[in-house]
């Protein structure tokens, strides 16, 4: 149940952020990602490294305002924080002894779900339902940005005209 659970938890973060749509769950994400990163900042296991450690994920989670890949890469940082914390430092949360290794479980599925572009999960679930082809992920805002097809509806593949341009 130690490895079970965090593992579960990880994905219902991904499904609960699925209700909130893009490009709003991707800065939410980084928020989340730049709290994540002073979680461990009240313990001090580590000493002045707990500060370095923050700085460091508050600049990724400020690039990850922008960039799914950068949140991923900023939660892959915390798993292995988690990780020497759970072997050096103390746990993330005092009174449970094993919670910086749950943590360290956790967030590798949260990267996961990051590093794929944060889909929604649940519309996912909902193209599967309606024999959607497997395989097909919900595109995000920056994907489709810039482009339209021959009804002008942005997603479908066609670049739009740059009216600067002609």
């Amino acid at each position: 149940m130690h490895y079970i659970a965090p593992m579960a938890i990880g994905v219902l973060y991904a499904l609960l952020m699925s209700f909130v749509r893009e490009p709003h769950r991707r800065r939410l994400n980084a928020v989340m990602l730049a709290g994540a990163g002073a979680a461990y900042l009240s313990g001090g296991g580590l000493g002045g490294w707990e500060f370095a450690f923050t700085a460091l994920i508050t600049y990724i989670a400020f690039r990850g305002l922008d960039s799914w890949t950068f949140i991923g890469v900023g939660w892959l940082l915390h798993t292995a924080w988690d990780v020497v914390h759970h072997l050096e430092g103390g746990p993330i949360i005092p009174f449970a002894s094993t919670s910086s290794l749950g943590c360290a479980i956790c967030d590798p599925v949260i990267a996961l779900w990051c590093l794929r572009g944060g889909p929604s999960l649940i519309g996912l679930v909902r193209r599967r339902r309606r024999g959607g082809r497997p395989g097909t992920v919900e595109s995000t805002p920056a994907e489709t940005a810039g482009t339209a097809g021959p009804s002008g509806r942005p997603g479908t593949g066609v670049p739009t005209p740059d009216i600067r341009s002609t």
